[in-house]
């Protein structure tokens, strides 16, 4: 009894700002957090202004904010039709490589035979690199979504397979051996006691994955593709169009950061339950 009362009373994520918090102090904790980032930002944006527009640096060295700003805004047309097709290569790849990821790591945590047959292949299939594979998947799997899809997929797969993997085994020992006195099955032990150990473990990866996923897709786009955002940075390139080109990049950071703050979400929305269920 006394492992459940440590189980039900473990901190198991950042917990939720307290209800009983007055609005002004919760704005005031929000102001602090965010003030700081942004005066940093708006202080680089200057200076990179300034020496683009004074400093004597050229365009095709570091265009100025406002060039690449104007570049994007010219170029809306050009962007609407391609950051949908990463955006849907990046979502499939990050959703099915995570799976996968998962799956697999539950199969290891049952299974020794099954982790040292199949971890060695994850790690060599990591050593690959995702440039040279490419070309090949596009060889096997033809010119469309699919061979994008796998690269994201693969990118996204490795933090997740080995933080889920560490995660599952990371149970509080006395609680483990409380459920098998109780006779609990796997998927009991599973359910109620790995997967809650793992969880901070798994969001963990997922913030990687979520950057590297997007990543992964736009390098995918570079063979053989006349689609999505990577086909654009590599038009852009050999046009030297360059201010379109950081603006490629531009959208590309704005897709990752949008991936990794709906892992924070789900992250915070997970956290907010197990709070209330504990009594948080």
């Amino acid at each position: 009894m006394a492992s459940s009362s440590m189980l039900a009373g473990a901190d198991v994520g950042p917990r939720p700002l307290d209800d009983t918090v007055p609005p002004i102090i919760r704005a005031g904790t929000v102001i602090r957090r965010l003030v700081p980032p942004l005066l940093i930002v708006v202080a680089v944006l200057g200076a990179w202004e300034a020496a683009g527009r004074w400093g004597g640096l050229a365009d095709y060295i570091l265009p100025a904010p406002s060039r690449i700003t104007a570049a994007f805004a010219a170029n809306t047309a050009l962007f609407a039709r391609h950051v949908p097709v990463t955006a849907l290569e990046a979502s499939l790849g990050f959703v099915f490589g995570n799976s996968v990821a998962l799956v697999l790591a539950i199969a290891f945590v049952h299974s020794a035979t099954a982790e040292r047959g199949i971890y060695p292949m994850a790690v060599a299939m990591r050593s690959v690199p995702f440039v040279a594979l490419a070309p090949i998947l596009v060889i096997w799997l033809g010119n469309g979504l699919a061979p994008k899809v796998v690269i994201a997929a693969l990118v996204s797969f490795f933090p997740t397979l080995v933080n889920s993997v560490r995660g599952l085994r990371a149970v509080d020992p006395e609680a483990f051996e409380l459920m098998r006195t109780l006779s609990a099955t796997p998927w009991q032990v599973l359910w109620k006691l790995r997967w809650p150990s793992a969880m901070p473990f798994l969001f963990s990866a997922l913030k990687i994955s979520a950057a590297g996923t997007v990543l992964g897709a736009v390098v995918a786009e570079w063979i053989g593709s006349d689609l999505g955002i990577g086909y654009v940075v590599l038009m852009s390139t050999y046009e030297f169009r360059i201010p379109l080109l950081w603006a490629s990049i531009a959208v590309t950071s704005v897709m990752a950061m949008t991936l990794f703050g709906l892992v924070i979400l789900a992250e915070r929305m997970w956290s907010y339950d197990v709070s209330s269920d504990t009594g948080g």
